[in-house]
């Protein structure tokens, strides 16, 4: 695991980043929900969920980006998100343990960026996100 950074200098290659465990908590996706002004049942509601097929409540798309951004900033408090592109491979269940990873894959110190592949992998280590983000970091 990498140390926080401050600039681009202080980046290295096949860094990981510091992993965490997000709240997925029903709670949390409520609290998320009225401060982006929405929710829907699929994903504050066990058994509605399980009305429309699915086995429990869902963590919302835009909500799990935003777990992977707050990894990269707890890494790179500075550093400014410049693109995150996903693939959502599979759901992401509300009320489960899940685990947020990243690892540094590509430096471009002339621009001032690096790619981090990043994840959400559940308890079973299934990757239900995948994808890259592009990051720009201070120089010295």
């Amino acid at each position: 695991m990498s140390e926080l950074v401050a600039t681009i200098e202080d980046v290295e290659f096949g860094a990981e980043l510091p992993a965490f465990s997000p709240d997925t908590s029903v709670d949390n996706i409520k609290r998320f929900g009225r401060h982006v002004g929405w929710g829907g049942p699929r994903f504050t509601d066990h058994e509605a969920a399980r009305r429309e097929g699915f086995p429990g409540a869902l963590v919302p798309g835009v909500m799990s980006q935003g777990f992977l951004g707050a990894m990269i900033h707890r890494w790179a408090p500075e550093s400014e998100i410049v693109a995150i592109d996903t693939v959502f491979r599979a759901p992401v269940f509300a009320d489960k343990p899940h685990s947020i990873a990243g690892v540094v894959t590509d430096i471009d110190e002339d621009a001032g960026t690096v790619e981090i592949d990043i994840t959400i992998a559940n308890e079973a280590r299934e990757t239900r996100v995948f994808g890259t983000a592009t990051v720009r970091l201070p120089t010295r």
